[in-house]
């Protein structure tokens, strides 16, 4: 007896190992993955975006293949434009707002509250602040301060084949969206097919038109940031309308974010038309949270603002800004999943 229950408790202990060596490998081939999950998640977010154009143009009496292929020139324009013209300004203006990094550390140094904690730490902040001054005036340190030449030229390599990547997933995606949904239908018991389909339709449709809606709300608020910027003279309008406009994606605390970056780039630039950002920002948030986005996402599904905060954080933390955007998708489907099914359920009970 006491044999027997030795080899069981060596069986159990064996297999708990197993279990958790199982684990950590699974828990490793994610981490490993999730660059490419990045890629499918971004490219099927896209996709979902596109999907209404090519709705409205089926109601307008075209064929899908053809509403298809208008949609995917669209983008592909969309694509060439970036890269011809939008993109090389942005690399020029990011090379700039490196040269003003001097006169940032500077003004960071100069401002009185961390001038008062310099002076009760012995000068210990203007002390660093110089050596990253002369590091950084030096055009020679920037390739050591991202990474090394080589690093940096692998990176660039990666983003370019990212994007390529996502270009080609995303025109997959678009192209055989309803073939996907057909093949997904044979999942499911036979007599549940027809719900089955319906509720995916569903989910695509919401999804779609948050992502649609979402989109449009952060190219007018890109737009409206670069207007202002080239009027005042900025030399950084484009590229922070760019980074406005990747975080105005995530609601809620994505334009606050950007103001909060432009703002902040704005006035540690040394820029005399700090106020003006200022002033914009407090008044377009206001307008942009009460008029313009309930009007654009009044048709999406809509996301409690906790539930927003809460995807952002868990996508952000596990993938970066891209995860941050796709999360907030996901979380609006599977409100969908559990207000379509599994509350009428309860109901029923």
């Amino acid at each position: 007896m006491e044999r027997a229950r030795i080899i069981n408790a060596f069986q159990i202990g064996f297999l708990g190992g197993l279990g958790v060596l199982a684990a950590i490998f699974f828990g490793a081939a994610i981490g490993q993955l999730a660059t490419i999950l990045t890629y499918v998640g971004l490219a099927l977010f896209i996709a979902l975006g596109m999907d209404p154009l090519v709705r409205m143009m089926i109601k307008a009496k075209l064929p899908r293949p053809l509403a298809v292929i208008i949609v995917i020139l669209g983008f592909l324009s969309v694509v060439a434009l970036l890269l011809w013209a939008i993109l090389p300004t942005a690399v020029s203006e990011a090379g700039k707002l490196i040269g003003r990094f001097p006169t940032i550390i500077e003004n960071i140094v100069d401002n009185r509250l961390i001038a008062s904690y310099d002076a009760q730490l012995g000068g210990a902040i203007s002390t660093a602040a110089e050596t990253a001054i002369n590091f950084v005036s030096n055009s020679s340190n920037w390739p050591t301060l991202l990474g090394g030449v080589f690093q940096i030229g692998v990176g660039v390599l990666s983003g370019v084949v990212g994007f390529v990547i996502v270009v080609i997933l995303s025109i997959y995606f678009m192209v055989s969206l309803e073939s996907l949904k057909d093949y997904l239908g044979l999942l499911v018991a036979k007599t549940k097919r027809e719900s089955f389909r319906k509720l995916t339709d569903q989910i695509s449709i919401s999804v779609g038109r948050w992502v649609m809606g979402q989109t449009s709300v952060a190219l007018l608020h890109s737009l409206l940031l670069f207007s202002l910027l080239t009027i005042v003279g900025s030399p950084f309008a484009l590229l922070l309308s760019l980074a406005a406009f990747l975080l105005a994606l995530i609601p809620l605390i994505g334009p606050a974010s950007a103001g909060i970056l432009v703002v902040g780039v704005t006035y540690l630039s040394g820029a005399a038309f700090v106020p003006i950002v200022l002033i914009y920002y407090l008044v377009y948030l206001q307008i942009e949270a009460y008029l313009i986005s309930p009007r654009v996402m009044q048709k999406a599904v809509a996301i409690p603002a906790a539930v927003v905060v809460i995807a952002a954080l868990v996508g952000g933390t596990l993938l970066g800004v891209l995860g941050a955007l796709v999360a907030i998708p996901v979380a609006a489907a599977i409100l969908l999943l559990v207000r379509e099914v599994w509350m009428p359920r309860q109901q029923e009970r």
